[in-house]
């Protein structure tokens, strides 16, 4: 099943999901009553949007030969005015000063490709049910 992910407990606070032959391992902060053994699923969530915007660039690069070794995105999260919850987030794209500046805006571009950036901003519809399955 390409499009189903297996979310399971790994005891305590951790929960890991088996997708695509993958497990991907979270954990809670000791101060939210875990272990501290794995990153917190939000902090996952964040790192998908700076790591899918991430592969837009460097690919992007990669198909002119520039090299991407001293190039970064810096991913800052800024919050509400109310203080609850993100308001905003920024990605700075970091390059050399030997970075061609005729592709500064190519790259703002290609970094707005991501996907994950995309559905955040056209979100999907969340259905949440409970069933009962034979064991």
């Amino acid at each position: 099943m390409h499009n189903t992910m297996i979310i399971t407990s790994g005891g305590g606070k951790k929960v890991n999901a088996a997708y695509r032959g993958f497990t991907i391992e979270t954990d809670q902060s000791e101060r939210n009553g875990g272990e501290g053994t794995a990153p917190e699923p939000f902090m996952l969530f964040l790192a998908s949007i700076g790591t899918c915007a991430g592969i837009y660039v460097y690919s992007f690069c990669e198909q002119r030969n520039i090299p991407t070794d001293d190039i970064r995105i810096v991913q800052k999260q800024h919050k509400k005015e109310d203080g609850k919850g993100i308001g905003k987030i920024s990605l700075e794209i970091q390059v050399p000063e030997v970075f061609p500046r005729k592709y500064h805006d190519a790259l703002v571009k290609a970094a707005n490709l991501c996907a994950v950036k995309k559905h955040i901003q056209e979100a999907p519809e969340f259905e949440v049910v409970t069933s009962v399955v034979d064991e």
